[in-house]
């Protein structure tokens, strides 16, 4: 669908409002501003996609695959991510408010955590982080008190080795 503007622009977007493409293969493809809300997705393939500002609100992605995939200012609101891969994909400025999701692929170091999130995601993540076993409790201790003391922790840890 193309859309005029009223300064004369046209721009495409894609709808896929409350599709059923459950196991679809969308790697590779070009789907910025495309519309899946209260779509079912689970098993989709997203690999590689460019979906920029794609709305996923509503939308059923347990199992989905985004690695690789480009979803900066994407809308997961509400949306169920369990067991969605995000390996080495771009979550910058997604909205992720309100999402279901287990954290289980999630890509949380070095900066690609520049997300919308309210207190519920928080929990979620926290609640995560308290199951985990700590074979060096007072490195952890360590590690919490120096990233709260300092605004250098991405930087050391993160920019390769010159």
């Amino acid at each position: 669908m193309i859309v005029r503007f009223k300064d004369g622009t046209e721009k495409e977007f894609i709808t896929f409002v409350d599709a059923y493409l459950s196991d679809a293969n969308f790697s590779n493809a070009d789907l910025r501003n495309a519309n899946f809300s209260n779509a079912d997705l689970r098993y989709t393939n997203f690999s590689d996609a460019d979906l920029r500002n794609a709305n996923f609100v509503n939308t059923y992605l347990r199992h989905a695959n985004f690695s690789n995939a480009n979803l900066c200012n994407a809308k997961f609101s509400n949306a169920n991510l369990c067991n969605a891969k995000f390996s080495n994909a771009n979550l910058c400025n997604a909205d992720l408010r309100n999402a279901n999701l287990d954290f289980s692929n999630l890509p949380l170091w070095c900066g690609s955590f520049e997300m919308k999130v309210d207190i519920d995601f928080v929990k979620q993540l926290l609640y995560h982080i308290s199951r985990l076993e700590f074979e060096d409790t007072e490195g952890i201790k360590l590690a919490i008190k120096e990233f709260a003391n300092t605004a250098t922790v991405k930087q050391r840890h993160c920019l390769p080795d010159v």
